[in-house]
């Protein structure tokens, strides 16, 4: 399963890159333009940042093959390894045979319907990328297009990978990966309601409160010569052990 991060904020991709394991960074156009950022100058420090392992994706802006084969011609020499999005329609099918051909990896964007899909994916696109939120919008239902996609792939196009795209609320996200998508780009906030439980933080609260009303005379141990100081009977949750036993990583907790 692959993770990806759609920003091109390259602090925040480098801050959460230290918690979660990363795949790489989805960019678009629009992205882009919110980063105030030239676009290369931050698609190499964004490459910097995901490392050799990472992957980086971005987009042609052409309307026509032509344009778009050159632009992801020069996307790829500029930054080597970086997945070039296409839109799927007709004029983008003939970009993405033609990119394939050349040993250029690309991802079928924009896409609205298992079909459109299908045929990105038999085009040579390495990854399919459904919009699932704005199928939602427009009135069709994002997660049954992911099933249908992800049917079609396994019996038609196996070498292919979905990643879902314009997730927008965390239970999206989750069914996306129940659906059986094998990569999925997600916005900061997303990832952070991943990361961010309330009830996590909660629990760990009142673990830590707990754990101040222990009383204070009992057994202390010092971490640094692994002496006990005697003080009163032991409390009943702790088990006394002599010098020797603690160097032997007895547990101070009983069974």
């Amino acid at each position: 399963m692959e993770l990806y991060l759609d920003s091109a904020n390259v602090v925040e991709l480098k801050q959460l890159s230290l918690i979660i394991p990363l795949a790489g960074v989805t960019t678009n156009p629009s992205i882009i333009a919110a980063s105030k950022i030239a676009l290369w100058d931050v698609l190499p420090r964004l490459q910097e940042a995901v490392g050799k392992e990472g992957r980086l994706f971005a987009q042609v802006m052409g309307c026509n093959a032509a344009t778009m084969i050159a632009q992801g011609k020069k996307l790829s020499e500029r930054i080597p390894g970086i997945v070039v999005k296409i839109p799927v329609t007709a004029e983008g099918l003939v970009a993405i045979k033609q990119l394939n051909a050349l040993g250029i990896l690309t991802l079928g964007t924009a896409v609205y319907s298992p079909a459109q899909g299908l045929l990105a994916a038999l085009a040579g696109a390495k990854y399919v990328a459904p919009y699932v939120n704005r199928v939602d919008v427009q009135g069709g239902d994002g997660i049954k297009t992911i099933q249908e996609l992800k049917k079609l792939l396994d019996l038609h196009a196996p070498q292919s990978k979905i990643l879902a795209a314009s997730v927008k609320t965390l239970r999206q996200a989750l069914d996306c990966l129940l659906a059986g998508c094998e990569s999925i780009t997600l916005p900061l906030d997303i990832i952070q309601q991943l990361i961010g439980i309330p009830s996590a933080a909660t629990a760990i609260y009142e673990f830590k409160h707990d754990s101040n009303q222990v009383p204070s005379r009992l057994n202390v141990i010092n971490p640094a010569s692994h002496i006990i100081r005697e003080n009163v009977a032991p409390h009943p949750y702790l088990t006394r052990y002599t010098t020797s036993e603690l160097n032997q990583d007895k547990m101070l907790f009983p069974d």
